[in-house]
């Protein structure tokens, strides 16, 4: 199964250097997101689960906003339990995410840091359902992330990422 893992800067960090990814959540294409976007072939759907997990970044962001550019790594795992309680395509993670499984990751480049502090300022108002906070939020989804590697990430410093 295709996870998308939402991460920070600081959390790629920290996963290249372990060896593994300690998320308990992904996120991927599961049957309530299927039967939500009932028209989406497969890429359109995965688009969608990595497009959670980019939001999903943006609340790990708001803990530490000192690099505010949201990371998601794409990783093949054996399994993951829908957790539609959470998002319609969450994922519960049976355990770390072992770093050789990341096949690539996405990271925001620089000129998206302005939007994505404007989003972080409002995306707990957003989830509380404040529609100009959310219309902020989505905003930040104008911006496209990068496609790096898994090998590309293993050799540049996160810093010339989306630099």
């Amino acid at each position: 199964m295709r996870v998308y893992l939402a991460l920070t800067p600081a959390g790629l960090v920290a996963a290249r250097d372990a060896g593994s990814v300690d998320v308990a959540v992904g996120y991927a294409v599961t049957p309530t997101l299927r039967e939500w976007y009932v028209e989406g072939d497969i890429e359109e759907l995965e688009h969608a689960a990595a497009s959670a997990a980019a939001r999903a970044c943006l609340r790990l962001l708001a803990a530490d906003p000192s690099d505010p550019r949201r990371v998601v790594l794409a990783a093949d795992v054996a399994d993951g339990r829908p957790a539609p309680d959470l998002d319609r395509a969450a994922v519960r993670l049976p355990g770390p995410v072992r770093w050789q499984d990341v096949e690539s990751g996405l990271v925001d480049d620089a000129e998206a840091a302005p939007d994505v502090r404007r989003a972080l300022a409002v995306v707990a108002a957003a989830d509380a359902g404040d529609d100009d906070a959310q219309f902020v939020v989505d905003s930040v989804e104008d911006h496209a992330l990068g496609w790096y590697p898994r090998a590309e990430l293993e050799r540049t410093d996160v810093a010339d990422l989306g630099g």
